[in-house]
């Protein structure tokens, strides 16, 4: 039974209406999703292609990560491909520019952010205000990563612009390789 839910739920999230049953699917559909980044937030739809259950649903499924909500958005606009799964920043971005065929937003589709702050020392007593004057990776400006990270800074009394130092330069999907590499005092990721 649980897996039946999974395998609709996530039908349901990639936006399908329906899918044919296993038994009754004669043709298989191929459908290509695009996503922003490969991360454990999405770890139920790993599970669900790992499983089969696309499979079982007559879905061929082409995972494909985008590193990045430009470039997910670019792989749909283009044709390349089907859904992407990405903040709508990327749609409102794409509709504020004038294009003729705006991609359908589907918001909200989890509860909370899948963003992670992580630091390159150990803190086990962590407060927002550890971040007064150190530099953190925030990802692309106008991001979701980095539009959320700076809300949640608002929201504890952090000013984004005075109190610390979020490089924006580099482009979400390049963050976590740039704080390996040194960079920053701590990361925003997904």
């Amino acid at each position: 039974m649980l897996k039946k839910i999974l395998s609709f739920t996530l039908a349901a999230v990639l936006g399908f209406g329906a899918f044919p049953c296993a038994a009754l699917a004669e043709e298989r559909t191929e459908v290509t999703l695009n996503e922003v980044a490969h991360s454990i937030f999405y770890a139920p739809q790993y599970a669900a292609i790992e499983l089969g259950y696309f499979e079982e649903e007559g879905i061929d499924l082409t995972l494909v990560t985008g590193f990045g909500a430009d470039k997910t958005m670019t792989a749909l606009l283009s044709g390349e491909a089907d859904i992407g799964f990405m903040g709508s920043e990327a749609s409102i971005y794409t509709y504020s520019g004038g294009a003729s065929d705006v991609p359908v937003n589907f918001a909200q589709l989890t509860q909370r952010a899948g963003n992670f702050l992580v630091a390159r020392e150990e803190m086990p007593d962590f407060t927002w205000t550890d971040l007064k004057g150190k530099d953190v990776l925030g990802g692309r400006r106008g991001g979701m990563p980095e539009m959320v990270f700076e809300y949640i800074l608002k929201a504890n009394g952090i000013d984004p612009q005075t109190d610390l130092n979020i490089d924006q330069s580099i482009d979400f999907g390049s963050t976590a390789a740039a704080f390996s590499g040194g960079q920053g005092e701590f990361t925003v990721e997904l």
